[in-house]
């Protein structure tokens, strides 16, 4: 698509200004093997002020034993157990003041059971949309056996949103930190068959060492190495192939540099919210001066509750009328907007704009089969005041409805209590439908008054699945066999390699074809650096898919060390 190559503003480039960033160590071992007591032992270094230690999860508990090291300086943290907490500890510890001129260290213990926090939030969660929508169907409420379903496909990326808050909070840091992480020995696969072979992997988030300025590994007591570290011989001579011992913290900074560290560290965070308020393409693109540049009304709840009202009644296509609220808005902004229906209660614009769709779907289902009620021609009714209460509902601790989190409202509330009275529907700011997840129907209604969409509906039949024809199945696999040849040459396992594409479940064949391709440069070049020249022509113009890709590497697998 063509674009402008006029900058759309002026800019002052800057020179490089050679100072080290405050570093990030990951200290990452096998349980009981001194990792903590490093941290501890660590901090009675002349480089650090104070020592703030956040203690996470009961798997060890041993902050206050510590106390007994040498030369330990540290105070722990205290908070309540909920993430929401933990990253407020994390803010007061950032917020503390350097102790005679020296800048304070920060110890979380153990980030593996942050992550730990965020994946049960993920199932506790999930379990409890599970619930509900068994109890709307009819359908036996599941055991706590029965694995989650995350239809809604949210979860994972709001846990994801999270742990990266508080990675953004650590950045903010202006002296050492510390994530102390735990590692297990699994067995390494070739393919999805399991070799003789062992190897090292860190329970945490899976970009957690791209995230760090130096990785510790801890094979036993006594036993550490630095696996990964961001420097330049001006501090540290790092000499290819050489083995380096962990000798403390404390000869860690001083390596890193940290006594010219600089006082915050130099980054341009991604601003994904930003692209809701670019322009389309083919609108202006100067930005308007701030003399002239409109500014946009903030969106409150008594009119959120008439747009929507007013989508929910066009008179050709609703649908498309209430999802032009949602684009023109933004979901992160709905997300924050209280509103307050009769039907509903207390709930965000956002999940308004969705139950109004499921009843125009319910809607359309009921004319089709001409069991369409009055009822479902009047729309909700808004309880008394609704129109002037802007307060946002209470938000819960971690454990109820949603993973808590300051910017993102609960998505479900209570629907109205039985003793309401319903008043007579107002065509200027009627809301959109009651929830049709009620138990009961609305008050001042009769059985008969109620709708078939309202009423226990009957198990519906499992969905038939589409059937794939002999060529696509063949096409699969060849670029399943494919996938596995590249996570060979690049000694990982095909889960590992295929991580990026596989968060949300088994990648489909348009995703793993595009993937696998996009990878091909890279295994290429793997090849070229081993000596398999010819090896890698072919494979660079091997068709996609390729139903013969095992037996051209069978040769240089069956000659490679194990």
């Amino acid at each position: 698509m063509p674009g402008t190559t006029t900058p759309l503003r002026d800019r002052t480039p800057r020179k490089p200004s050679g100072l080290p960033n405050p570093p990030m160590i990951l200290l990452a071992g096998v349980e009981k093997s001194g990792k903590r007591y490093e941290a501890a032992l660590g901090s009675g270094s002349d480089l650090i002020g104070t020592t703030f230690w956040i203690q996470v999860g009961g798997n060890s508990g041993t902050a206050d034993y510590y106390g007994r090291v040498p030369g330990a300086r540290y105070e722990i943290v205290p908070h309540d157990g909920s993430f929401r907490d933990i990253l407020d500890a994390i803010r007061w510890a950032l917020s503390q003041p350097a102790v005679d001129g020296k800048r304070n260290m920060i110890v979380v213990d153990d980030v593996t059971s942050v992550w730990e926090l965020l994946t049960d939030e993920v199932a506790h969660v999930g379990r409890k949309r599970a619930e509900r929508r068994a109890q709307s169907n009819g359908r036996r409420t599941p055991r706590l056996d029965d694995p989650y379903v995350d239809e809604e496909r949210d979860l994972w990326g709001l846990a994801k949103d999270r742990w990266g808050e508080m990675l953004w909070l650590l950045r903010r840091h202006s002296g050492p930190t510390l994530l102390i992480a735990r590692q297990e020995i699994v067995t390494a696969f070739e393919g999805d068959k399991p070799t003789q072979h062992t190897t090292r992997r860190i329970k945490a988030e899976k970009n957690l060492k791209a995230a760090v300025d130096a990785v510790v590994e801890f094979h036993s007591v006594g036993e550490a190495y630095i696996t990964g570290v961001n420097v330049v011989p001006a501090h540290w001579e790092i000499r290819p192939g050489w083995t380096y011992r962990f000798e403390g913290v404390d000869h860690l900074l001083h390596r890193l540099g940290y006594a010219d560290a600089a006082e915050r560290r130099s980054a341009t965070e991604s601003r994904p919210e930003a692209y809701i308020d670019e322009p389309f393409p083919g609108t202006a693109t100067s930005p308007p001066s701030a003399a002239h540049q409109p500014q946009r009304p903030e969106l409150t709840g008594e009119e959120a509750i008439r747009r929507i009202t007013v989508a929910f009644k066009h008179p050709n296509d609703p649908r498309a009328a209430l999802l032009a609220i949602r684009e023109e808005w933004g979901t992160r902004t709905l997300r924050r907007v209280p509103t307050n229906t009769k039907g509903l209660g207390q709930v965000d614009a956002d999940t308004l704009i969705t139950r109004s769709l499921e009843r125009i779907e319910a809607l359309a289902a009921e004319r089709s089969s001409g069991k369409s009620s009055e009822r479902s021609e009047k729309g909700p009714e808004v309880s008394s005041g609704a129109e002037t209460r802007e307060e946002p509902p209470s938000t819960k601790p971690s454990g109820t409805e949603q993973p808590e989190e300051q910017h993102r409202p609960p998505a479900e509330q209570p629907t109205s209590q039985p003793d309401d009275q319903p008043a007579p529907p107002d065509e200027s700011s009627a809301p959109p439908p009651p929830d049709p997840q009620a138990d009961e129907a609305p008050p001042g209604e009769s059985p008969e008054e109620t709708s078939a969409a309202e009423e226990p509906q009957v198990p519906r039949p499992a969905p038939r699945k589409p059937r794939v024809s002999k060529n696509m199945q063949i096409a699969y696999q060849a670029l399943m066999d494919e996938a596995n040849v590249q996570a060979r040459v690049k000694f990982v396992t095909v889960g590992e390699h295929l991580g990026p594409i596989s968060a949300e479940g088994d990648p489909g064949i348009g995703a793993l074809r595009d993937y696998v391709q996009g990878c091909r440069g890279e295994v290429a070049a793997l090849l070229e650096e081993a000596g398999e020249t010819q090896l890698a022509a072919s494979y660079r113009a091997a068709p996609m898919p390729d139903t013969g890709i095992a037996g051209k590497f069978a040769s240089y697998f069956s000659n490679a060390p194990a």
